[in-house]
């Protein structure tokens, strides 16, 4: 029986994985599928080795609306993959991380592709456990869109304070070029930071998305944010409030054994590579003992750009853990 509009919109099997030009294309997935592909964009692991493109003007032909979706959104480097995978129970939730087609989108805003996107991701297996949606540095900045379509939504907002957030971001090079990168497909939003050393980029990159978390914390009544610290600190207790809130159906026994597991004993966007709380809390060390004059560049930097290093009080009042 060949495929219908209803189809592709209906199932999760279908996965709108990413836009080339104009058209859409189409993985095949199921939940094995989804579980093991710790992201949805080049690093996914679909179903099968075939893929389908459609003109995007067959979807935008007929259009859908959303399912209530669970969303985490994040600052980059502070624990987002890991609290996904620990909420990833194959027979609660549907968790997608990093679909590939919404960060396309908020990279070259468009009202009609957000539309189609957040109509496809947010389809479900369980009609009673809504998908959760980890999405990635620049959907950030989709967050008010996103805010106005779905305001009762629940959402978790991940950060780092600055020093924090810079000792994760400016740690090898790897994650500099990352940094620089980012921000250079940002400059929609940020303007043009080219001219500015690595630790004024981190910290123009920082406000704004801690800007945009306290702008959203007085929109939408279900948002709460959440210190990455606290997560790292406690990891159970954390995995289950998050669950909790964000309405995944998944028993507190399976937290328990994910957190005892391999998962929070090895990197979580690769599992081959041993790795824990303490020797993040010790890399973090060594990472900091070179790093005060980059911290005062980023704080000045702040302060000639009337901005601040503070926490807005938004952060600390709809905090998921007080």
């Amino acid at each position: 029986m060949p495929l219908t509009l209803d189809d592709l919109f209906a199932s999760p099997d279908h996965f709108l994985h990413s836009f080339e030009d104009n058209a859409a294309l189409f993985m095949p997935m199921d939940r094995a599928a989804y579980h093991r592909s710790i992201f949805l964009d080049g690093r996914i692991s679909p179903a099968a080795d075939q893929s389908m493109r459609l003109p995007l003007a067959t979807l935008t032909s007929m259009p859908r609306t959303s399912l209530p979706a669970a969303w985490i959104f994040h600052m980059a480097h502070c624990g987002s993959t890991l609290l996904a995978r620990a909420l990833d129970e194959p027979e609660a939730s549907l968790v997608l991380r990093e679909p590939l087609a919404l960060r396309q989108t908020a990279i070259r805003p468009d009202a009609q592709r957000l539309t189609i996107v957040t109509a496809m991701i947010s389809k479900r297996y369980r009609a009673d456990a809504p998908t959760l949606i980890k999405a990635n540095v620049p959907v950030n900045f989709l967050l008010p869109q996103l805010a106005a379509a779905a305001p009762a939504a629940h959402i978790i907002l991940l950060y780092l304070p600055l020093r924090e957030y810079l000792l994760a971001i400016l740690r090898t090079d790897n994650h500099r070029n990352w940094l620089r990168n980012v921000t250079a497909n940002l400059a929609h939003y940020l303007g043009d930071l080219s001219a500015l050393t690595d630790a004024e980029r981190a910290a123009a990159l920082w406000r704004a998305q801690i800007d945009i978390f306290a702008e959203v914390l007085s929109l939408m009544p279900n948002a709460r944010a959440l210190d990455a610290e606290r997560f790292f600190a406690e990891p159970e207790r954390v995995s289950k409030m998050a669950a909790l809130h964000l309405g995944i159906p998944i028993p507190d026994q399976a937290i328990e054994r994910s957190v005892a597991g391999p998962l929070f004993s090895t990197y979580s966007k690769n599992p081959e590579i041993a790795f824990d709380n303490a020797a993040r809390v010790a890399r973090r060390a060594e990472v900091a003992r070179g790093s005060a004059p980059e911290f005062k560049q980023a704080e000045a930097w702040l302060v000639r750009n009337m901005a601040t290093a503070s926490l807005p009080d938004a952060l600390l009042t709809s905090a998921l853990i007080r």
